[in-house]
């Protein structure tokens, strides 16, 4: 029974949001300042046309620091997902951390367990969405995203938008934990993950 259970969870692609899907601002504080990366959404229909669910996980700790409202998280998210449909484009899961330890909002003022690079948020998808993080991919341009990654044995890519050059260049030689593949983008990300989904 439990290898069925086992054989029944699915792999996904986890992707960091700010550097990764959108251009990297700082703060997404006015719906103005979202804009996609280009190739994106070309690259999340890909994945989508392969069967693999898509995830987004993000730090949000603007929420908790009181720069913007969760109002506008949400307005956000809406039209990040009405840009992907309109590309034939879809995430199958958001999953979000308003959390930091010195957070304006007190009810955001706490050590959480799904802050990047902790693990909380790919663990709570897989529960939700019956997915294996073993066989999954986590893509972001932090190394707090490969890290994070790692932790829960997934492979993982930086991509070169975002901050992910100058982590790679400054950040990356020091760290013990490295991504499994660097890609300049996610397009150049998802074509070897979809090579790598492939092998058996």
């Amino acid at each position: 029974m439990a290898d069925n259970a086992q054989h029944a969870l699915r792999p996904a692609v986890f992707l960091d949001r700010d550097g990764t899907i959108n251009e990297q601002m700082g703060y997404i504080n006015h719906l103005s300042r979202f804009h996609l990366l280009p190739g994106v959404a070309e690259a999340i229909r890909v994945l989508n046309g392969q069967g693999l669910p898509v995830v987004v996980v993000t730090n949000q700790s603007g929420l908790a620091r009181g720069y913007f409202p969760e109002s506008l998280l949400v307005e956000v998210h809406a039209e990040m997902n009405r840009q992907l449909a309109a590309a034939g484009a879809r995430i199958d899961g958001l999953y979000i951390c308003p959390h930091h330890p010195e957070a304006k909002m007190e009810q955001y003022r706490q050590q959480c367990t799904c802050r990047k690079p902790k693990t909380g948020l790919l663990e709570q998808a897989a529960c939700d969405m019956h997915l294996d993080l073993e066989r999954s991919f986590m893509v972001g341009d932090r190394w707090s995203d490969v890290r994070c990654g790692a932790a829960v044995g997934a492979a993982t890519v930086l991509v070169l938008t975002g901050y992910g050059r100058g982590d790679l260049c400054y950040i990356g030689p020091g760290q013990a934990i490295q991504p499994d593949h660097v890609a300049e983008n996610l397009s150049e990300a998802v074509s070897w993950i979809c090579a790598r989904a492939a092998k058996p």
